[in-house]
């Protein structure tokens, strides 16, 4: 009996220890398409002036982007896993299209090294999510209030044009997706701890869903950061 309990504890363990590697292999790959297309688009003054020359176009791929989102994050259990990760796959390539701006507006060095101290950083913070005994289900909500708080003030800014407070906004910024990063590990890795857990359609979305959730903390403390570290041209 204790055996077969312990074979079935091993089971579960190796059945969720696969489900984390899938969050992040599709969390890396899906950074590693945005990279590349941003790269792509940055080298071509064609696409570029296409994108940055309308506005249309533009704010057609911003407003994209966040359907993409939200149709992903509130109709996930409703479609075909493949569909979301060909949804998930199209969004990281919309949002490469957008951030390929970052390639004209900062030396490549300055992005260089700001890409890898968020990876330092990043992988820090999520490896103290998924370890830490303490819940962090708090600082995620102060974390989400807090990002409310600087969306409004960055529509602000965009009037006033104040370095001091866009300096303001990139550092607490940072700080709030250094908290969410750690929030959102630990998150996932409770998500994916039930005991009768088995790797099937709906845990393959509740680990897409973590992949995406990840990525969008990455992104976007690494654009507070390179607003902080960055070298402008």
């Amino acid at each position: 009996m204790e055996f077969n309990q312990i074979s079935r504890n091993y089971a579960t363990q190796a059945v969720q220890s696969a489900l984390i590697r899938n969050v992040y292999t599709w969390m890396t790959l899906a950074l590693a398409i945005t990279g590349l297309v941003a790269l792509y688009m940055a080298k071509s003054l064609t696409l570029l002036s296409f994108i940055l020359g309308n506005s249309f176009v533009f704010w057609g791929l911003l407003l994209s982007e966040i359907g993409l989102v939200w149709y992903l994050s509130t109709r996930i259990q409703n479609i075909k896993f493949t569909t979301a990760t060909i949804l998930f796959i199209l969004y990281s390539i919309l949002n490469g299209m957008t951030l390929s701006v970052i390639f004209i507006t900062y030396t490549m060095s300055s992005i260089a090294s700001t890409f890898f101290i968020t990876a330092g950083t990043f992988g820090a913070m999520a490896l103290f999510g998924y370890v830490t005994k303490k819940d962090l289900t708090r600082i995620g909500s102060l974390c989400f209030m807090g990002i409310i708080g600087i969306i409004i003030a960055s529509i602000v800014n965009i009037f006033l044009h104040s370095s001091m407070m866009n300096l303001i906004i990139s550092l607490v910024g940072v700080l709030l997706f250094v908290g969410l990063t750690a929030y959102d590990s630990q998150k996932i890795k409770q998500l994916l701890s039930d005991e009768d857990i088995e790797i099937n359609e709906s845990t393959q979305k509740i680990a897409l869903m973590g992949a995406m959730t990840l990525y969008l903390d990455f992104v976007n403390l690494f654009l507070y950061l390179l607003r902080l570290l960055g070298d402008r041209k």
